[in-house]
């Protein structure tokens, strides 16, 4: 009787972590949607209330990393209960960085509130935004499911992100050329753009950790990366 209780009470708090990495998921998604939201509709008021909302985030992950390290402490777990532990502390590490960038995007829009005249520029931000979601919702899903093959399905749709990203990174260079009074707008939304990119490769980070946590092996092959933008030369008019 005493075995079973401890056993109870130890799977209690694996399902504990689980449940806090849910709820921390659930509300990076809403600080990711409502910074893009702040954008494409110009809401200074949504913008502020994203930086507001972040240190929530950053409480619930040391929240998380002081019950880790208490079960880790005081049960010793090996194998896949020890995995899922680290994966706990990875992701909610994610998850964290995730609302960071969220937060820097609510700054940009509150930066340039007083140049963003035409909402045109901010289409494309829209656009990819809307895929990294589906990517962050995807991959909580499958940590919560411990669902591999849905895990793999999010790590190999990375590339689709940094490829919408060089597309994009080239529109707004387009915008910059053919009117310089575009400047400073299209240079915060490029910051947006790569912010979403990077919340993209924190979602593809958690499959790889949930690999990591069902199998016990690292993913060794690269993953499949395809932003360009780094590449893509600068053009001048030279014809005047």
């Amino acid at each position: 009787m005493v075995s079973e209780h401890i056993t109870g009470a130890y799977d209690d708090e694996l399902r504990d972590l689980v449940g806090r990495i849910a709820e921390m998921g659930g509300l990076a998604e809403g600080l990711v949607s409502d910074a893009v939201t702040a954008l494409a509709k110009f809401d200074i008021a949504k913008a502020q209330d994203v930086i507001f909302r972040d240190h929530k985030l950053d409480e619930m992950q040391r929240q998380i990393e002081e019950r880790a390290i208490s079960v880790i402490a005081r049960r010793q777990p090996v194998a896949k209960d020890l995995r899922e532990i680290i994966a706990a502390l990875r992701v909610s590490a994610d998850l964290e960085r995730v609302g960071d960038l969220a937060k820097n995007i609510a700054k940009r829009v509150i930066a340039i509130q007083d140049q963003f005249h035409t909402k045109r520029l901010a289409f494309g931000v829209e656009h990819i935004s809307e895929i990294t979601l589906e990517q962050l919702k995807a991959v909580l899903d499958a940590y919560t499911a411990q669902d591999l093959e849905a895990a793999r399905a999010v790590r190999n749709r990375d590339d689709e992100i940094d490829a919408m990203y060089t597309s994009l990174f080239r529109e707004l260079l387009t915008y910059m050329m053919e009117d310089p009074r575009n400047i400073t707008v299209c240079t915060h939304l490029l910051f947006c753009a790569k912010n979403i990119e990077r919340i993209g490769d924190h979602a593809t980070n958690i499959a790889e950790n949930i690999h990591f946590m069902i199998t016990g092996e690292q993913l060794e092959e690269d993953r499949p990366k395809h932003d360009e933008s780094s590449y893509i030369p600068a053009s001048y008019n030279t014809d005047e």
